[in-house]
């Protein structure tokens, strides 16, 4: 247990969240996680998944006691996808367990977006960067959102509570990345997801 407190507390500490923030997230009291994190007591399954998904890991990542590799390699071809809307792809570029930060690569059809809504997704550093193609991204709520063409090489930073919208205008596909830190709960909680789904479907 007192391993197991431990590795919870390194995760909090990497995604910046507050014992309340995950507690929150886990819909259990601060003193409980605090309490679980020094070892002082033991917590359920279900209690354990719901830590796992706020903290953007499985529940197999809070077991697991090997050494972090010095360095993981994934091809291109191995690039977890994530379900995205029509026209558009996106790829989780950072590995479960999610740490410090997180990044993803995406791929924009002409006429494609993220959607004909802004959207936001925790109180974190988000970097967009355009590798090719052009789009525009529009920041702000919808009806006051200040639109930012981009080209190959451009890049926008700003904080994901911020609404945010990313449309391809022009006439070829656009491939772009996300960089952000740290993880954000709902961004984190989806990757690895998605993730586990793929292992699955490989294993």
């Amino acid at each position: 247990m007192s391993d197991l407190g431990t590795r919870i507390r390194v995760y909090r500490g990497m995604r910046g969240m507050t014992v309340r923030a995950l507690a929150g997230e886990a819909k259990a009291s601060p003193s409980f996680i605090s309490q679980l994190e020094r070892g002082q007591t033991s917590a359920s399954i279900g209690m354990l998944r719901r830590i796992a998904s706020a903290l953007g890991i499985t529940v197999a990542d809070l077991f697991n006691e090997d050494d972090e590799p010095a360095h993981r390699v994934v091809t291109r071809a191995e690039r977890p996808e994530l379900a995205t809307g029509p026209g558009t792809r996106k790829f989780l570029i950072s590995q479960r367990p999610l740490r410090t930060l997180e990044m993803y690569a995406g791929e924009f059809d002409p006429g494609s977006s993220t959607g004909d809504e802004p959207y936001t997704h925790g109180e974190s550093q988000e970097i967009f960067l355009v590798l090719r193609g052009s789009l525009t991204l529009w920041l702000g709520p919808a009806g006051s959102a200040a639109a930012h063409p981009l080209g190959p090489g451009d890049s926008v930073e700003y904080r994901t509570s911020v609404p945010h919208r990313v449309v391809n205008d022009g006439d070829e596909t656009a491939e772009v990345l996300w960089v952000i830190s740290p993880p954000t709960p709902s961004a984190g909680e989806a990757a690895a997801g998605q993730a586990a789904a793929v292992e699955a479907e490989q294993s």
